[in-house]
């Protein structure tokens, strides 16, 4: 039975998950779209195990919260190879595709919230562009 969408489970904190909250009410409300819009601009960073460095740490710091997220199939075929990549590297064996999933997800997170708002408006063909608001602090984006 094939699947278009495949459903996995992230681990991030509360600030993370606030954070990917405004941004998806900014970009037309799905979480799961804005996870996959990260991970779309995060993941081709990660050509080699250098690059991968980052990853472990950010799956080093505590994540107390989980949410799931509905990936669409070529995406999640990707967390496989990087989940592969974080264990040759040191990382968690169990899971590898979650944690690759959440470690990819909380490294783009972690990024300047404008820039992340603009990337998301680019990728939105400039649905939400103008200004989009995080909590009471307006961010303006390019259309």
């Amino acid at each position: 039975m094939d699947c278009d969408e495949v459903m996995l489970t992230v681990r991030i904190t509360a600030v993370e998950r606030a954070l990917l909250r405004d941004l998806a009410r900014g970009h037309g409300g799905d979480v799961s779209e804005v996870a996959v819009d990260g991970l779309l601009e995060i993941i081709p960073t990660l050509h080699d195990d250098a690059c991968v460095l980052p990853l472990l740490r950010v799956l080093a710091r505590p994540a107390p919260f989980a949410l799931t997220l509905w990936l669409p199939a070529p995406v999640a075929d990707l967390l496989p190879l990087l989940g592969e990549r974080l264990v040759r590297t040191g990382g968690p064996a169990a899971g590898p595709a979650s944690a690759a999933l959440s470690a990819a997800l909380r490294l783009w997170l972690a990024g300047d919230r404008g820039a992340l708002a603009a990337g998301l408006a680019r990728l939105h063909g400039g649905y939400g562009a103008g200004v989009v608001t995080y909590g009471a602090e307006p961010v303006k984006v390019a259309a």
